[in-house]
């Protein structure tokens, strides 16, 4: 008769077994809901996606002075930051980690990048436009964006979740300021974070996006 320690070892090598099964079958990148990015694996077709979390509807103007929308975007992967032009600080960083993304994707239409303005009362379409063209910033490929600061805010905090600050209580005229690089899939859902000041965490992030293109 087998021992029990035998039995319990033979149970556990089941359940590993069983457990990298269902995970082989999920998506290769999780799926995040909440601001402690805890990871949830699901298949493609599964009915948990039908009310998880995804990116609300938004309107916002670029640097050409042309509308963005989630509609725009439809069928598309993107990344998406939070920035100002006068910021001294990590913005320049993020900005050159940003332009690594574009030469990554240039060519690739399904790829998009959204650097929204966390100034836009400053940072208008002009001043865009000048940010844009002192940084080579492709139009086609990145857009930045600026409008309405309460649409953007809330996109930030309640959509992307980019702020890390968990259990910090923040107020809408809180300023928001962050490194992170969010990374949306063709469904509006949040499929990773990274830190944009990082060459190699924007490296995984470039290879991340691979992998979602390659998903169909």
């Amino acid at each position: 008769m087998p021992s029990k320690s035998f039995l319990t070892a033979l149970g556990l090598l089941l359940m590993l077994s069983c457990g990298e099964a269902d995970r082989s079958e999920a998506a290769s990148l999780p799926y995040y809901r909440e601001a402690t990015f805890t990871p949830h694996w699901f298949t493609a077709d599964s009915d948990s996606l039908a009310d998880f979390h995804q990116i609300s509807p938004f309107r916002l103007v670029d640097q050409l002075g042309d509308t963005v929308t989630e509609a725009m975007l439809a069928d598309k992967i993107y990344v998406a930051n939070f920035f100002f032009t006068a910021c001294p600080g990590i913005c320049p960083k993020m900005t050159n980690n940003m332009t690594v993304l574009q030469d990554a994707f240039r060519e690739v239409p399904d790829v998009k990048l959204l650097s929204h303005s966390v100034t836009p009362n400053y940072d208008s379409v002009a001043v865009l436009r000048n940010y844009a063209e002192s940084n080579g910033v492709d139009a086609g490929t990145w857009h930045l964006l600026t409008g309405d600061r309460d649409q953007i805010y809330r996109l930030g905090r309640q959509d992307y979740f980019a702020e890390e600050d968990l259990g910090l209580e923040r107020e809408q005229d809180d300023f928001l300021h962050t490194e992170n690089f969010v990374l949306v899939d063709r469904d509006r859902h949040i499929r990773g974070i990274y830190n944009g000041l990082s060459l190699a965490s924007v490296d995984q992030l470039t290879r991340d996006i691979r992998t979602l293109l390659a998903e169909r």
